[in-house]
C-alpha cells in the first residue's frame, strides 16, 4: 500500500475579497462545514481557520487527490452550502455568497507543520492588524519575485 504525506497550505477568498464572513459566528460555521464535509469525502483538513473574506486550509493530500479536485470538492460545497442556508448568515441580504475561482497552494514541510497551525489559527488577531489584500499581494511578491 502507497504512503503519502504532502501537506499544503491553501488560501482563498470571497468573491472580489467581499467580507461576506463577517462576524465570528458565520466564519465557524463555515470552518466546521469545510472540515466536516471535507471528512466525509476523505479530504484530511488538518486545519482550517479565515477572516471575514477569505479561508487557510491545511490539508494532508491522500493517494488518489489532486490539489484541483480539492479545491473544487471544498470550495464548491461550501459555496453551495452557504446558499442553501441563507437563514444562517443573515448578512449576505439576499446577495449569493461565491468564493474567487483563484487560490493558491503552498507544500509545507513537516518540520514546520506546527508554525502554519499556529500561524492558521491566529487568523483573527492577524487581520485585526493587516488586511488579506496586502497580506496576499505580500506572499505572491515575493513568490513571484526571481532569484
Amino acid at each position: 500500500m502507497p504512503y503519502l504525506k504532502i501537506y499544503i497550505h491553501f488560501v482563498w477568498s470571497t468573491k472580489n475579497r467581499h467580507p461576506y464572513l463577517n462576524t465570528f459566528e458565520s466564519r465557524q460555521l463555515v470552518w466546521n462545514h469545510i472540515k466536516e464535509n471535507a471528512k466525509q469525502k476523505g479530504i484530511h483538513v488538518d486545519f482550517v481557520n479565515g477572516y471575514e473574506d477569505h479561508c487557510h486550509c491545511l490539508i494532508s493530500l491522500g493517494i488518489n487527490q489532486s490539489i484541483e479536485k480539492v479545491m473544487q470538492l471544498i470550495k464548491g460545497e461550501s459555496s453551495y452550502w452557504i446558499n442553501k442556508n441563507t437563514d444562517l448568515f443573515p448578512n449576505l441580504k439576499g446577495e449569493k455568497f461565491e468564493w474567487q475561482s483563484e487560490y493558491f497552494a503552498l507544500s509545507v514541510s513537516e518540520s514546520i507543520l506546527k508554525r502554519v497551525r499556529n500561524y492558521i489559527k491566529n487568523q483573527e488577531n492577524h487581520h485585526r492588524k493587516k488586511s488579506f489584500g496586502d497580506e496576499y499581494d505580500k506572499i505572491r511578491e515575493f513568490f513571484s519575485s526571481s532569484d
